[in-house]
């Protein structure tokens, strides 16, 4: 897949820009607060329905305006596809594919992106909300449905969660809040979905991982990847519970290696629902489901959280991204994702940037963001485009700021 066109209006601080990429490298260079790492962003918002460096769509619309509109042409192989997003400030988004309406959920069936930024880092050394919100962006991309299923899920959580709220302030206790079953049985079937969706993905993860590891850091630390799954047991150290995740997954739970089923993913959540019903009106939480879950990773059989060096904890963040954009190569029809590499370069020493640039350079459609254009690998500098200000620069403008 390759972007040809993106035209923004009211994004970020973008009035309306339009500007013209190419199959292969495609780098954008300018000083830092100029509007590089918005134009990554803008692509990525097609695949992912949202943003890398915010957890809501308000502060990706320009001071001032209502909503943001982004447009895209993509190119799969001799078919085109004109995408348009319109971001609102408030009230659900919209989305059009060549014109005609549809729902945002749509919108990752046409577009597949892989982007890595700094803030990659937070995957691997920060909380777990990170971790997951990691791998349910790449399980929308795999499985776009999987959106609907999040949504869902979320919806029942904040629903659930504020009957036991409701049921704490009145003092309620035990078995009298009768409706908290209805709402069970929901937060179990979408729950159900969503943890052996995960665990799906962290199996087929695995062995890219390892790859992409290797290849990165020149060296095997056997990479390892797996669900800590609170309905089975995994305590977590959210919400104030004070402890640090621990890996215990269904399969574990089970005694069968083999047994990660949904009917089993089921039984274990309800009798996690059960044994945690009395601490859960006690407290006005729901204790215990996917909400709460951590991925675990580790390097030489430790976690990389608290015990893997700075180099090493790169190396696996970018490994992940690598790995994402190596299973979406394998299953998708629309051809390589787009790799983005959001200003990464100054942050990596000369031999991971080299060994980045090489991994890169394979794939059909590359984007850089750079604040500094001698950080970019030499074989990545095919195309550059000078940002300044919310404007692309033409060539003539370029070379007057450069003198």
């Amino acid at each position: 897949m390759i972007v040809e066109h993106l035209s923004l209006v009211d994004f970020r601080n973008y009035a309306a820009v339009d500007v013209e990429l190419g199959p292969g490298p495609n780098v954008f260079v300018g000083r830092n607060g100029q509007g590089k790492t918005n134009l990554a962003e803008a692509i990525a918002f097609f695949a992912t329905l949202g943003s890398h460096r915010v957890s809501n769509d308000a502060p990706m619309v320009r001071d001032g305006a209502d909503a943001a509109i982004i447009r895209a042409r993509l190119a799969h192989g001799d078919r085109r596809v004109q995408l348009e997003a319109q971001v609102n400030r408030q009230g659900s988004n919209k989305a059009r594919v060549n014109g005609s309406a549809v729902k945002p959920t749509e919108l990752p069936r046409y577009a597949q992106v892989v982007l890595f930024a700094p803030e990659d880092l937070q995957i691997v050394r920060g909380d777990p909300s990170a971790r997951r919100r990691f791998a349910d962006q790449l399980l929308v991309q795999r499985a776009p449905r999987m959106a609907g299923v999040l949504a869902d899920y979320d919806r029942v959580l904040k629903q659930r969660t504020a009957l036991l709220k409701s049921a704490k302030a009145r003092g309620i206790r035990g078995d009298a809040l009768s409706t908290l079953d209805v709402w069970d049985d929901k937060l179990v079937s979408l729950g159900t979905q969503l943890i052996a969706a995960r665990l799906a993905l962290a199996t087929d993860l695995a062995t890219p991982l390892a790859a992409a590891y290797t290849a990165i850091a020149g060296a095997d630390h056997d990479p390892q990847i797996e669900w800590a799954l609170s309905v089975a047991g995994a305590v977590s150290d959210e919400d104030g519970d004070g402890g640090a995740a621990s890996a215990t997954t269904a399969a574990e739970a089970s005694g069968d290696p083999a047994d990660s089923s949904a009917e089993r993913i089921a039984d274990l959540f309800r009798q996690a629902l059960a044994a945690k019903r009395t601490s859960e009106l006690e407290r006005g939480l729901t204790l215990v489901g996917p909400h709460r879950d951590d991925l675990l990773l580790r390097i030489r059989g430790l976690p990389v959280k608290g015990y893997a060096s700075h180099g090493e904890s790169w190396s696996v963040a970018l490994s992940l991204r690598l790995a994402s954009a190596e299973l979406l190569r394998a299953d998708s029809r629309l051809g390589d994702p787009v790799l983005i590499l959001d200003d990464v370069f100054a942050e990596l020493d000369t031999d991971r940037r080299s060994r980045l640039a090489h991994l890169a350079a394979d794939y059909e459609q590359v984007v850089v963001t750079a604040a500094v254009e001698g950080d970019v690998p030499e074989g990545l500098r095919a195309r550059m485009v000078r940002v300044e200000a919310g404007r692309i620069l033409d060539p003539a403008d370029a070379e007057a700021t450069d003198a």
